[in-house]
């Protein structure tokens, strides 16, 4: 009765709460020796009496038990704790990596934004390949002007090289920016600059008027010469031609010289006066009084005057007065021609004979 009364006082009242059991400062007031506690009530004195001693017994068995699984995980105990230092030298080491790329963050991303510039660039320069792809046969038409007008050329087709110069031109304007046609047009002028040594050539050779008429008209169509200057071209080319001619003969034979001479300018100069008329039938670069001009005129006094300078140098080689008959005969026919046009010299071949 005594230990049950020791009991009921030492016992917590029922309606007391858990903080005033904790308050009182009872080992095992605590909810989670609510069960243990509510057991050691149900005891008996003797029981109780035990319990001590079984508790400590039970400890031993636990501290025992606690021993050998030690002993017989020892290796995994070890391993834990290698692994522990392990996972804490990773975490030290991830720690210096996170701090070292820390620090390359601004690289990092400067390095992207040139990567983002030189994409742009690249994507760019994509969209210009797919615009070059797009338009691949135009281009390559385009690029095959200049070797076209070549042919055309060599082959005399003035007319249709003359075509694709025009055409280079007008898309050289539309498109002053774009250097593919600039340089399209830089070779098309190379070509064109080839056309016109050729066409002047041509006037250096033995053509007729129609062909002087054509080739003046190309050379009036490209546009290089103005008037005066084409027409100052084309006697040029034509005393060049004249020249020529008076080079291939034979100076050693003085009589067959003069005698191929004055042929020459009988037929060969009337020919280029009737072709200048015929293309330039507007010539105004002289006096009024001269209905030719004074480019023509003055061009075709200076072919009479170089004739007569040769024949007053060459007729003293000639010895025989049959001979000297016949070139005088000769030049006053040449004379009486050339007079159809304005260039009758025969009242100054007297003095040069009689000398």
């Amino acid at each position: 009765m005594d230990l049950l009364d020791a009991r009921h006082r030492h016992t917590p009242d029922s309606s007391s709460s858990p903080h005033a059991a904790s308050d009182m400062g009872l080992p095992l007031a605590g909810a989670a020796y609510q069960p243990y506690v509510s057991e050691l009530l149900s005891f008996s004195i003797e029981r109780l009496h035990k319990e001590p001693e079984l508790l400590r017994v039970d400890a031993e068995r636990v501290r025992r038990q606690m021993q050998e699984v030690a002993v017989e995980n020892y290796g995994a105990f070890i391993a834990a704790s290698e692994a522990l230092s392990f996972v804490r030298a990773q975490l030290e080491s991830f720690d210096g990596h996170l701090e070292a790329m820390i620090e390359e963050i601004p690289n990092l991303t400067s390095g992207c934004t040139e990567f983002v510039e030189s994409a742009q660039q690249i994507l760019e320069e994509r969209k210009l390949n797919q615009t070059l792809l797009a338009n691949h046969t135009t281009l390559l038409d385009l690029l095959e002007i200049p070797p076209l007008m070549d042919t055309c050329i060599r082959n005399g087709n003035y007319d249709e090289a003359l075509d694709l110069e025009a055409f280079v031109s007008k898309i050289s304007k539309l498109h002053p920016d774009l250097p593919v046609v600039q340089g399209l047009a830089a070779e098309v002028k190379k070509t064109v600059q080839s056309l016109i040594s050729q066409l002047l050539q041509k006037l250096r050779s033995n053509i007729q008027l129609p062909e002087c008429l054509r080739i003046v008209a190309h050379l009036r169509r490209i546009g290089v010469f103005s008037e005066s200057e084409l027409r100052l071209q084309f006697l040029r080319c034509r005393e060049a031609w004249l020249s020529g001619i008076l080079e291939d003969l034979d100076q050693r034979n003085v009589y067959d010289y003069l005698k191929g001479m004055v042929t020459c300018h009988r037929v060969h100069l009337f020919d280029v006066v009737n072709q200048y008329r015929a293309i330039f039938n507007n010539d105004k670069s002289g006096n009024d009084e001269n209905s030719e001009g004074g480019l023509l005129f003055s061009w075709a006094m200076q072919q009479v005057s170089n004739h007569l300078a040769t024949l007053q140098v060459m007729l003293p080689s000639i010895t025989e007065g049959g001979s000297l008959s016949n070139i005088l005969e000769q030049c006053m026919y040449c004379a009486m021609g050339l007079g159809l046009v304005g260039l009758d010299f025969r009242g100054l071949l007297p003095p040069i004979f009689e000398e």
